[in-house]
């Protein structure tokens, strides 16, 4: 393989390049994880546009558009009763016929906040390995209400939660061998912290980690703090 040809890339038979692929479901992999296409991941949004609107969408019913942009939303894609009704918003469906509608399908069920964000921390805590404080982001930036958002993460068992976090920096662990104790802690911390770890658990499961390999961690973890 030539020296400067990207990690992670191979030349086939033919001459052309393509990525190796990682294994799925893996909390720190590339890629979406399994269970994310159950939230419109991967190409599914480009897939969605290519298929363009369908008539009923183009119906001059107002309520019947509103009913045909929400079904096909719903059929891609689980969707929050806020992403339904942004879209509602940007195909200019009257504000008070986008509420008779997403009533009517809430209260049919086929919108259902609660279930949403009960399969969406499930999905990327075991995909991503998401903590608490970043599933809880996630689901406010999805327009969950605030007592949804913390019933819903309430639900993920805080030791579940830890031994999470554990598997992540094990994983992480073996790239960093051979490097400064500082550089390993930060590395290990900011990857905990990016995926909603508290600090104070964070330097735990680093510091425990660093030191069932003979590291000591004493000073690096000191020295990085120093470097915040």
């Amino acid at each position: 393989m030539p020296d400067d040809e990207p990690a992670g890339r191979r030349r086939s038979r033919n001459g052309k390049t393509g990525r190796r692929g990682s294994r799925r479901g893996e909390p720190d992999g590339d890629g979406p994880p399994e269970g994310d296409a159950l939230f419109g991941g991967g190409d599914t949004g480009r897939r969605s546009k290519r298929r363009g609107a369908t008539s009923e969408e183009q119906s001059s019913d107002p309520e019947a558009r509103a009913r045909a942009i929400c079904l096909r939303l719903l059929t891609l894609a689980p969707r929050t009763r806020a992403q339904l009704s942004e879209a509602l918003l940007k195909r200019e469906i009257p504000e008070e016929v986008a509420e008779r509608v997403l009533e009517r399908y809430s209260e049919v069920g086929l919108i259902d906040d609660q279930a949403f964000a009960a399969a969406w921390v499930s999905s990327r805590h075991h995909g991503r390995g998401l903590a608490r404080w970043a599933l809880a982001q996630e689901l406010r930036h999805r327009g969950v209400e605030e007592e949804t958002v913390k019933e819903a993460v309430e639900q993920l068992d805080p030791d579940e939660e830890v031994e999470t976090a554990r598997r992540l920096v094990a994983r992480k662990l073996r790239s960093t061998r051979g490097a400064d104790p500082l550089v390993r802690t930060r590395k290990l911390v900011g990857m905990l912290a990016r995926k909603g770890y508290s600090a104070g658990l964070a330097f735990r499961i680093v510091r425990e980690a660093l030191e069932a390999e003979g590291e000591e961690t004493d000073d690096a973890e000191g020295g990085y703090l120093d470097s915040l």
